[in-house]
């Protein structure tokens, strides 16, 4: 029983990212973009500002935005989560690689396994997806987000497999995780605009390690316009979960699974509707940190390591999962 990770340097073969060059409403009298050449807030305005467009390199981009149902009224504290269904989860397990380097990823089976179990508990219909390939991948990613979401509380997606510096491993190439965020954003698919969409990334981020440090404690321890309809950005209500924060090892145990994929599972069915996923995941960071070290006595320099997980968060509000009513 050892604890695996592992870090390749491999030729990089970047996926065609779908760029999508919509402009928004600018106020040239009031809030401005930090960046330079964009060619607004300075001077007088132009007929393109007043028309809800930008002059660009002589040519005129114009306002593009797409409106898509309000799933959540404006001010609500919490997402709505009384949709019909929960959602679809996808899980994208990866153990074995056509880049020679890449070694099998033992125990993730016992992740994927697990990872099912939770997301069924919590009424999401769950696909898991084996050994894909970055074009397969796209092709599993690209037909769910065409789906009709509007039933549906919000979208998981899961991806385990090798990872570093920025990139992850399909079975044949590397891929930036932004590639596969793109196809949710509000303006791709419109029927999860103002839901979560949730993804949990078991991967190595670089080849740091962290050792830890020992804590000894001591003594001295009625309904408006603007509540009918309002805007929000494309990339809002994003929450994406990684093992690791960036640079660093992320820890799998080659008989039970992952570090951060066992406490993540621990979490979810034990507190999954008790607590919100921000608190859920917090608890995550907390197993994973404190209940985890690493056990490889034949190699002292990754013997005894410690891991810590990491979010990236564009929720506009509190996510709890609520019990379905169940159907007969």
């Amino acid at each position: 029983m050892t604890d695996e990770c592992i870090s390749s340097i491999e030729y990089i073969t970047k996926a065609t990212l779908k760029m999508n060059a919509a402009s928004s409403d600018v106020d040239c009298s009031g809030d401005r973009p930090d960046a330079l050449g964009m060619g607004i807030g300075t001077g007088e305005e132009t007929n393109a500002n007043k028309t809800n467009g930008i002059e660009m390199n002589g040519k005129m981009s114009f306002d593009t935005m797409t409106v898509a149902r309000m799933p959540t009224e404006r001010n609500a504290i919490e997402y709505n989560m009384n949709h019909k269904k929960r959602g679809l989860a996808l899980i994208f397990n990866h153990e074995y690689y056509d880049i020679p380097r890449l070694e099998p990823r033992t125990g993730t089976n016992v992740d994927c396994e697990k990872l099912k179990k939770s997301f069924k508990n919590l009424d999401f219909e769950v696909t898991a997806y084996k050994d894909c390939k970055l074009r397969d991948l796209f092709k599993h990613i690209d037909n769910a987000a065409s789906q009709d979401h509007s039933d549906c509380d919000c979208i998981a997606v899961a991806i385990l497999t090798h990872g570093e510096h920025g990139y992850l491993y399909a079975k044949d190439v590397m891929y930036k995780l932004e590639s596969i965020c793109h196809y949710f954003t509000a303006q791709e698919c419109p029927t999860l605009a103002g839901k979560p969409k949730l993804f949990f990334i078991q991967a190595c981020r670089g080849d740091s390690l962290d050792p830890g440090i020992k804590l000894q404690k001591t003594e001295t321890d009625g309904e408006t316009f603007s509540e009918m309809t309002y805007r929000i950005p494309v990339h809002a209500d994003f929450l994406i979960s990684y093992s690791t924060i960036p640079g660093f090892y992320s820890w799998r145990n080659t008989s039970d699974g992952s570090w951060y994929i066992q406490s993540l599972v621990e979490e979810l069915n034990k507190n999954g509707i008790k607590y919100d996923m921000l608190s859920l995941l917090t608890f995550v960071s907390q197993r994973v940190a404190v209940g985890y070290e690493s056990c490889v006595p034949s190699r002292p320099l990754m013997d005894q390591q410690k891991q810590i997980p990491c979010l990236t968060s564009m929720l506009t509000r509190i996510l709890r999962f609520n019990e379905k009513p169940k159907t007969a």
